[in-house]
Formats: structure tokens, C-alpha cells, sequence
């Protein structure tokens, strides 16, 4: 290889032949060192050694960038690489893969608590019900005011939303719970679950998985803060059926009334009455069909199927049919919100003490008034609750129509505890007799 003394004048005048693909210009003053062009014009200097028996080319940078003696300087560190046994192609991949692991790992220290949260929730969606995405989005909501103008206040979660997700610690949490858990501990008790849950999504992330060596939900300080949830006890007992019925029947919002006495009938859970959806009732068996909580409690593919009772189909026939909800809102075009003000003020007309959730509990406690009781199973089959022991398990599978038999018994019960004569035969959505009183569905 002819070589000459690097100068600016003869870099800046050495070009590539149009008729080659590249043109090289070796340096006498530092063995290795080159200059390599195309036709287009575009010089570098290269450093060529030989490395276990075999030519290696590596580029070091433009003319423009690195001055002659600078490129000669990194030539003969390459070369002393070489001599070392050390391959200059690797050492320089690994340079590259280690400034490329620093900015993964700036970048992911730079995302916020929300920006992971928003991925984490786009990417378990369509894995949860309405009622847990609801509970995430009530979680990290900020404060603003409700559709009657009135203040709500911001998430539980939303503390953190601003905050980088690195700078989370279990003393932060800590001090959070303390102060959640005064003012509002079950809400608090249920962010950090989904908290809980969140950052151990983030661990198994790569991106994340390197910011938290250890969840900091985890802390038991945190869960001491907030104490444990007390067991809820409201529910209606047999004695105050008939205030119960007479205080939802004076209701001026008739979706209401039906709704809080469908969820005392059918036992479902608040949450999966509100979905309900008019192609999920099927009158010609008899049957309704409930998104559940999730397959392991006691449905498949997310749902279960429970009895269409007589009178239940009479107050559902009733309501008006805005749309495909079932329980429709007469101001928007889905479904009524979680109606627990209307519920209280009517509970309080009748001097009743009773949540949505606690009208449900009173499906499984007045249950065993009859004579016989409801069969525990059947019960816990109606409400999608898990089985509990092994026979429930893999013995007993109870067809809709021994489940529709049971249950029309226990809803007659029901109505004749409350006083309300009411015929299964009559045209569901006719008059309606209570306690001697005639009311007209619409």
C-alpha cells in the first residue's frame, strides 16, 4: 500500500474514482491509520489491523470531527488493543450496548408514576370487567366536580401521577397511607391493592423492572396505616321486608325502585345488575345472563346464568327501554351510575340501614328462613360465588331449571313477607298490587 504524511491539504484533495466503489489513503506516519472514500464524497478516516490471523476494518470518524492527530492517537490505541488480545469490534459493541443501556435506563427514570400507570391499564383492559377498569379510573381521576356540579374529590392514586415512578419508596407510601386512611380508609385499603398489583406489573417489565429492586406497596407499615376493612353487616331482615318494599315503591324514579329490589331478588352483585343489557334476558327459557366477577367465581367465559323469576320479570318489564341497558339513565345512553345517595335517603324514609351490596347479603341471610332452607350450594351458585367445598367442586352441577324451582320459591316468600299479593300468571308490567295498594308501572 502506497503511503504519504497525512496533511489538511491532501485529506481535503483525495477523492474516489468514479469507476471504484471506494478509494483508500494509508497514513506513514501511524501504521493502520487511512482514509477511506466513495464517489459520493464522503471521507473517514479507518484504522486496519490484523487481528488472530485475520484483516479487521474499523471506522473512526470524519475528517470534519476528528483532527489528524486525534485519529492518529485513537489508530494506535486500536493497535495496542490488538496487541493486548482484545478485540477492538467487541470492545466497541459493548461500548455501544452500555451508552444504549444509559439511555434506556435515563428514559425510564424520566417516565412518571402516570405514564406507567396508562400503559399498565392499555394493556390489562381487556382482561378486567367495567368494575375494576371503573376502579382504576376512580383511583387516579383529579378533582373536579360531578354531573350535578357538586366538587369530587381527586383519586386516592392521583397523589402519585405526577411523580417519577423511580422515586416511589415504601416511605413515601407510608406517608400516604396515613394520611388516605384518615379521611378515607376503604377507598385507600382498595388503592393500594391496585397499587400493589400496578408495581408488580412494572417489575416484570424491562424497561421498569430495574427502577424498583423491591415493590414498595409492600410495606407492612403501609398496610397497618389503614387498618383492616371491618366486616359489613347491613342487610334486611325479614321483619323490615315490608318497609323495604314500601319505601322503593314510594321512589319517584321507578329504574330505581326496580333495580334496588331486583339486586334483594336475584342476590347479583350492584355492578353486574347495572350491565345488564336486554339481550341478556331470555324469556323463553327463562334466564338471565350476568357478566360475572371472573370465571374462578363461579361462572364460564365471564358470565353465569341465573333464574328469570316471575316477579323479577314483571319489574324489569316495566322499565322504560331507552336503549340496550337494561337500567337506563332517561340523561345519558348508557346505564344509571351506582345509585347509593338514592338508595340512603329512601333507607332513611323507612328508618333502614342498607347498602346495595348489603341487599345482596340479604339474599343469602333471608335464604335460610324457609322451610326447608335454600340449599347452601344453590345459594352460592345463584350469587357466582366460588364453590366451597369438594362435592360443590366436581360432584354437583345444578341445571337452570332446579336453580329456577328453588328460586321462584324463595322469591314468593319474599313477596309474601313484604305483603305484596302478587300473581305469576298476570301480564308482567300490568298493575301491581302492594300491601292493598295499586301502582302502575311506566
Amino acid at each position: 500500500m502506497a503511503k504519504v504524511i497525512f496533511t489538511a491539504p491532501r485529506i481535503k484533495a483525495f477523492s474516489c474514482p468514479a469507476n471504484k466503489q471506494q478509494a483508500f489513503l494509508w497514513d506513514r506516519d501511524s501504521p493502520g491509520l487511512g482514509l477511506r472514500t466513495t464517489p459520493a464524497g464522503k471521507p473517514s478516516f479507518v484504522f486496519q489491523g490484523r487481528y488472530q490471523g485475520k484483516t479487521l476494518r474499523i471506522t473512526i470518524g470524519s475528517p470534519a470531527a476528528w483532527t489528524i492527530p486525534d485519529a492518529r492517537a485513537k489508530a494506535r490505541e486500536l493497535q495496542r488493543l490488538i496487541d493486548e488480545g482484545i478485540d477492538p469490534r467487541e470492545q466497541k459493541r459493548e461500548r455501544l450496548a452500555e451508552a444504549e443501556a444509559a439511555k434506556a435506563q435515563r428514559e425510564a427514570e424520566a417516565v412518571t408514576f402516570g405514564q406507567a400507570w396508562e400503559q399498565y391499564t392499555s394493556d390489562r383492559w381487556s382482561k378486567w370487567g367495567e368494575h375494576h377498569r371503573r376502579d382504576h379510573e376512580k383511583q387516579v381521576r383529579e378533582a373536579g366536580t360531578d354531573r350535578h356540579g357538586k366538587p369530587t374529590p381527586a383519586g386516592p392514586l392521583n397523589h402519585f401521577v405526577a411523580m417519577r415512578l423511580v422515586d416511589l419508596t415504601p416511605e413515601l407510601v407510608e406517608v400516604w397511607a396515613d394520611r388516605e386512611g384518615r379521611d378515607r380508609p376503604t377507598q385507600a385499603r382498595l388503592g393500594l391493592r391496585l397499587l400493589s398489583a400496578f408495581l408488580n406489573w412494572c417489575a416484570k417489565r424491562p424497561e421498569y423492572k430495574a427502577l424498583m429492586p423491591e415493590n414498595p406497596a409492600h410495606a407492612g407499615e403501609a398496610r397497618e396505616r389503614l387498618g383492616k376493612p371491618q366486616a359489613k353487616r347491613d342487610a334486611i331482615r325479614k321483619g323490615q321486608l315490608p318497609a323495604f318494599f314500601d319505601a322503593t315503591n314510594k321512589m319517584q324514579n321507578l329504574t330505581m325502585a326496580v333495580y334496588f329490589q331486583a339486586l334483594l331478588l336475584t342476590g347479583a352483585r350492584p355492578g353486574e345488575l347495572l350491565a345488564l343489557k336486554w339481550g341478556d334476558i331470555d324469556t323463553r327459557w327463562h334466564s338471565i345472563t350476568l357478566r360475572d366477577k371472573d370465571e374462578s367465581k363461579g361462572g364460564e367465559d365471564g358470565t353465569r346464568d341465573i333464574p328469570l323469576t316471575p316477579y323479577v320479570w314483571h319489574l324489569l318489564n316495566s322499565l322504560p327501554r331507552r336503549n340496550q341497558w337494561v337500567f337506563s339513565s332517561s340523561v345519558t345512553d348508557g346505564a344509571i351510575s351506582a345509585p347509593r345517595r338514592q338508595l340512603a335517603n329512601a333507607m332513611r324514609m323507612a328508618n333502614l340501614e342498607v347498602t346495595a351490596h348489603g341487599l345482596r347479603r340479604s339474599f343469602a341471610s333471608l335464604s335460610e328462613w324457609m322451610d326447608p332452607p335454600l340449599p347452601a350450594g344453590l345459594v352460592a351458585q345463584i350469587q357466582g360465588h366460588k364453590p366451597s367445598a369438594t362435592a360443590e367442586k366436581h360432584y354437583k352441577v345444578r341445571e337452570l331449571d332446579l336453580l329456577a324451582l328453588h328460586h321462584r320459591r324463595f322469591e314468593a316468600w319474599i313477596l309474601e313477607q313484604a305483603g305484596i299479593d302478587f300473581d305469576a300468571d298476570q301480564q308482567a308490567g300490568g298493575l301491581r298490587v302492594v300491601a292493598g295498594r295499586r301502582r302502575k308501572h311506566g
